[in-house]
């Protein structure tokens, strides 16, 4: 990119979760999985999608932590 152009955002999410980094873990990930309706899918494939746009670290560890989490629960339940 040079450096007269600046980056377009395209992303848009669809949900409000009420995730924010600096929340705790376990508040983090109720209040994702109660945007989704209990959806363990959804709510990972969200996490993840934020992580791959974010231009913070914090944000992008701790997303990507709380995608890990919900992918290994939603294979659990579908392995059952």
């Amino acid at each position: 990119m040079t450096a007269n152009k600046k980056a377009v955002k395209w992303y848009r999410h669809t949900t409000t979760m009420g995730w924010r980094k600096d929340l705790s873990q376990s508040y983090r990930r109720s209040n994702a999985l109660r945007a989704h309706n209990g959806d363990l899918l959804a709510t990972a494939r969200a996490l993840q999608a934020l992580a791959n746009v974010t231009t913070d670290g914090g944000t992008r560890r701790a997303a990507k932590a709380d995608a890990k989490h919900f992918f290994a629960r939603y294979r659990a339940k579908v392995n059952r």
